[in-house]
């Protein structure tokens, strides 16, 4: 882990950095947006017009987006944006059918009072620095300072990496969710949820 000072930790991605956050989402996450939305360019389009960029902690350095950690809570989420009538308007009523589908796959129950991760993201580069742990740091003490009583996660088996880094910064695995049945469609056949006190 690097001691990186000239990184800043800030809650909420400014606008001007908005489409570096829908390509560093996009890095992370667009293999499962792709099943529902194949273009690339379709996706990153969606993303810059509908991520709630307040309901995020940034890493910055400079001019640069280095990672982002979006949350949801009753007041909103980081990807709440993606409506089915944004769907509609961006890719058409077919195809934003289908996308409506394949996210309605991804969807987790939300218990109010808990903050909920809605992604993180490293910039590929920038791995193995510790910026993750930064930026979960300061998450969980928003969620503190703010009086939910947990965070809670889910990550994919196929994701053994992320999960390790989760427990290292007190995650604790709670149940595991297995569809087996859709592994040939999602790239995934469990899903864990991992919750943190706060």
């Amino acid at each position: 882990m690097k001691n990186n000072e000239s990184i800043k930790i800030v809650h909420g991605i400014p606008e001007s950095m908005r489409e570096s956050a829908a390509e560093l989402y996009d890095e992370a996450f667009g293999a499962k947006f792709a099943l529902a939305i194949s273009s690339k360019t379709c996706r990153l389009s969606l993303l810059a017009k509908s991520l709630n960029l307040p309901f995020a902690f940034a890493a910055i350095e400079g001019e640069k987006l280095l990672a982002l950690a979006g949350y949801k809570t009753d007041a909103g989420s980081f990807t709440g944006g993606i409506t089915f009538s944004n769907l509609i308007k961006h890719i058409g009523a077919i195809r934003g059918i289908k996308a409506a589908v394949v996210f309605s796959l991804y969807e987790r129950s939300f218990t109010p009072g808990e903050l909920l991760m809605d992604g993180i993201v490293v910039d590929s580069s920038r791995r193995g620095e510790g910026i993750g742990s930064q930026l979960l740091a300061k998450l969980c003490s928003f969620a503190k300072a703010n009086e939910y009583a947990n965070v809670r996660l889910d990550v994919i088996d196929a994701n053994p990496s992320a999960r390790r880094m989760y427990e290292r910064n007190g995650f604790v695995p709670t149940k595991t969710e297995h569809f087996e049945y859709l592994r040939w469609f999602l790239g995934f056949g469990a899903s864990t949820t991992l919750l943190r006190k706060v």
